[in-house]
């Protein structure tokens, strides 16, 4: 398994329970498998009586008994939801982890999308995530630990009916994460990327002639962004273990596996069409977006302080990341836009020390060594911290070998 190859442990998410809508195949099943990889119980909640007990089997013959059952649930209906949470509660006594995986893809033009379709699309796409989040969040807001993880998507014309929704599933999940600011309770939005699921194959036949494209042509589009179903779900599993450091954030799974320490190259050579150098770029830009979303809202942090601390921080960010943080800021733009326009000739120029930041991370985790004296806060902390770190460094390699 993938999910193998990285930093993360099978004791990351022990004694942990999770509940994947929409398991029964694909990314949804492979991300319950890494998350029993990584120790957790899994509740398979489909809608699909046989693909579902098909997948709890599969599960049950991998990795023992006790470790997944299978609950028929239609996300949308809230008599349903009530019984998977009376099953839930009845096999494991509590859920730490809510995967909103469930989907329906109704694709068209919005002037020929039937409003039938629309309303199954509200129902299974948002409807069920809230009716989700009312059933499993107080528990685990008692237990003041836990994850909330919505699933985004990206798409344009012809793909309103599905997309909408999925928009306002980032919204949810954002304004969740304010919400739980200051709880051990940690929500976020994840993508998988272009995997070749059964889903995507038949909304492609669809969406692929009123491109006026092939089946082929038409995936060929997004081919830099493909991802396999196996490491989709992984990417889902490790955003849950690294859950403090994607909160409130919409993040991809690739930006989980790379956070990770998972290989990408190596998961996908010989896929067809990929090129690893572009594959290298494309994780050098993944990266470069979490390094300045990070750092953008550090700084917006210390300007909210008192005078003194704000001024403190700021010169110390100076002292040892090597540049204020505007300038910084000003950097990782740059070197974004170089990424996305595979503009290497203004990648070696730009040449950003991007291992001095991950020196300053470092040396953050120091002072916190010195201040926090609740040891459990620390180790949460330096988490979060090194999370930060191993980005910066990850993206500083990349960068290096292209000097």
């Amino acid at each position: 398994m993938i999910i193998e190859t990285g930093k993360l442990t099978p004791q990351s998410l022990a004694g942990q329970v999770a509940v994947v809508t929409g398991a029964g195949r694909g990314i949804g099943f492979e991300t319950a498998r890494s998350l029993i990889w990584l120790g957790a119980q899994v509740v398979v909640a489909e809608i699909d009586e046989d693909t579902g007990k098909r997948a709890a089997e599969s599960l049950t013959e991998e990795f023992g008994e006790g470790r997944a059952i299978f609950v028929r649930t239609d996300v949308g209906r809230e008599d349903s939801i009530e019984n998977l949470s009376q099953q839930v509660f009845a096999a494991f006594g509590k859920v730490d982890i809510v995967i909103n995986n469930a989907t329906i893809t109704p694709m068209g033009a919005v002037k020929d999308v039937p409003i039938s379709q629309w309303d199954e699309s509200y129902k299974v796409n948002l409807r069920g995530p809230v009716l989700l989040a009312r059933a499993f969040l107080p528990g685990i807001l008692e237990r003041d630990y836990g994850v909330f993880a919505c699933v985004s998507s990206v798409g344009e014309a012809y793909m309103s009916a599905y997309e909408s929704f999925k928009a306002a599933q980032v919204h949810l999940a954002s304004a969740l994460d304010s919400e739980l600011e200051g709880t051990g309770v940690h929500a976020f939005t994840i993508g998988p990327g272009l995997a070749r699921t059964p889903g995507l194959q038949m909304g492609v036949k669809i969406l692929a002639p009123l491109y006026g494209k092939t089946v082929e042509e038409f995936i060929e589009l997004s081919q830099a962004h493909e991802i396999t179903v196996e490491a989709a779900g992984a990417g889902f599993a490790a955003a849950v273990v690294l859950a403090a450091q994607f909160r409130g954030q919409e993040i991809s799974s690739k930006q989980a596996l790379i956070a990770a320490g998972i290989d990408l190259e190596q998961e996908q050579r010989g896929m067809p069409g990929i090129n690893p150098e572009a594959r290298q770029a494309e994780q050098a830009l993944e990266l470069t977006r979490q390094v300045r979303q990070t750092l953008k809202e550090q700084s917006e942090g210390w300007a909210a302080r008192s005078v003194f601390e704000r001024a403190w921080m700021f010169r110390d960010f100076k002292k040892n990341a090597g540049m204020p943080v505007e300038r910084w800021l000003q950097t990782l733009a740059e070197l974004e836009s170089a990424l996305e326009r595979q503009d290497m000739a203004a990648l070696v120029k730009l040449n950003p020390p991007v291992a001095q930041l991950s020196g300053y991370y470092g040396h953050m985790a120091d002072l916190a060594k010195g201040y926090e004296k609740n040891a459990s806060k620390l180790e949460e902390h330096l988490k979060i911290v090194q999370g930060w770190q191993d980005d910066a460094e990850r993206l500083a390699e990349i960068l290096s070998g292209w000097r």
